[in-house]
């Protein structure tokens, strides 16, 4: 029995740190929002204490940013993820061990400058004097990039493409390539092999890439402010006119907390998805 007591003690003085972060970082900062979205915004602007659920009624006034975000922030993962496997898999299965680690710096070598230098980089090629001009001398005129969804779409794949190779790296590095040669013996096509030995055995790293870029688009604010223009808004932007220039901050709650459960519920339905596909086909290998 005392060691028992002991072995508890010492596990809760190492989770107490992370615990007292846990709740001082997060539960109370989500927990003050929460309480500011049922207040009501006060003259000059800020916050005023009452209990009303108008700021949650007015919530589709700013339908266009929900609609923006929860379609090309999907959208833009799945982008990603598509370039992403091919760079992983190509360091992983392709690629002599002794490169392994310099291509990865190379993956990751984007995130050595700022994310403001690199978007400001892309208004320039995405602007008039970038790709259109080059296009219209080939003869392919009125060609518009900037400010558009498809700007929008270009600067999130290549924003968080290095956060997206690395988790589905090390996933293929585990793969077996005797695996492979096994379906190819058995007479599997490359794309079946594909389907049914190589992307089960990597969707745990596709998974968690995909969380890692989801969330990060979804309340991303930089990435439509420049590329979108102001055109192209998310969420992150409606917030930042809530909260810093109409200073309605009850509202801005409102806003938040609907974005939080909206992302908790996404991603509880889309990790069971994934944890059920993965251990379905990880027992159809066996």
């Amino acid at each position: 029995m005392k060691e028992a007591a002991r072995s508890r003690a010492v596990t809760a003085l190492l989770l107490a740190p992370a615990a007292v972060f846990f709740v001082f970082m997060l539960l109370v900062p989500l927990a003050v929002v929460l309480i500011y979205s049922f207040g009501e915004r006060a003259p000059a602007g800020g916050y005023s204490p009452a209990f009303t659920f108008e700021n949650y009624a007015n919530i589709p006034a700013r339908g266009k940013a929900f609609y923006n975000t929860l379609t090309l922030a999907p959208l833009g993962t799945l982008l990603t993820a598509v370039f992403a496997f091919p760079m992983a898999y190509f360091l992983a299965v392709k690629t002599s061990p002794r490169w392994r680690v310099t291509m990865l710096v190379l993956v990751m070598a984007p995130f050595w400058t700022s994310q403001l230098l690199r978007y400001y980089a892309w208004m320039m090629l995405l602007g008039a004097k970038g790709i259109p001009s080059w296009l219209a001398w080939i003869g392919i005129t009125d060609v518009r990039l900037i400010n558009t969804p498809w700007a929008v779409l270009i600067g999130a794949v290549y924003g968080f493409l290095p956060l997206m190779v690395p988790p589905i790296y090390v996933s293929l590095e585990k793969l077996d390539k005797r695996l492979l040669e096994a379906s190819a013996d058995l007479g599997a096509t490359p794309v079946r092999t594909f389907l049914q030995v190589t992307l089960p055995l990597a969707l745990p790293g596709v998974a968690t890439g995909s969380m890692l870029v989801f969330i990060l688009l979804m309340g991303d604010y930089i990435l439509p402010q420049f590329l979108g223009g102001g055109k192209v808004f998310f969420i992150g932007n409606a917030l930042v006119d809530l909260f810093l220039q109409s200073r309605n901050w009850p509202f801005g709650a409102a806003v938040s907390v609907a974005l939080v459960v909206i992302m908790f519920v996404t991603i509880y339905f889309y990790m069971r998805f994934v944890l059920s596909k993965s251990d379905t086909r990880r027992a159809a290998l066996v």
